[in-house]
């Protein structure tokens, strides 16, 4: 593999936003990353939206959004038990969930202490940056 053609893979992956490309090309395998492996999510305050039938019933707390696109994942394998379920009290740093993107399993971990109020995407979903994943308040 020539050096143009990773700087060819690195460029993509600035540009889709990818934290991590692996590429197969004449016998040779590169794996390319970049950024952390654990992503951090930022809260975004909730706005109020009384008037649609779509609004929590109680819409207290931030929303943490997806910081990439990905799979999210609940639980660290199929069967486990999720890492935070609703009603949930969290510690800054704690694992919310799991995105896979690009083969690559990135850690979501919470900003700050709180409560779960609401798990905001299904197991196994594709999301997109900044698609709501869940609602916490803090405590």
């Amino acid at each position: 593999m020539t050096e143009d053609s990773i700087r060819k893979y690195a460029t993509l992956m600035k540009e889709l936003e990818l934290t991590g490309l692996e590429v197969n090309e004449d016998g040779c395998t590169v794996r390319l990353e970049r950024g952390q492996a654990n992503a951090v999510v930022t809260p975004v305050a909730v706005s109020p939206e009384k008037d649609t039938d779509t609004a929590p019933a109680d819409d207290t707390g931030d929303i943490l959004t997806s910081p990439m696109v990905g799979v999210f994942y609940t639980s660290p394998a199929e069967n486990a038990e999720p890492y935070v379920t609703e009603g949930k009290k969290v510690r800054k740093g704690d694992v919310l969930c799991l995105i896979e993107a690009m083969k690559l399993m990135n850690e979501i971990t919470a900003e700050y202490d709180g409560i779960v109020e609401e798990v905001l995407e299904r197991n196994a979903s594709v999301v997109g940056f900044g698609t709501p994943l869940f609602r916490i308040r803090r405590v």
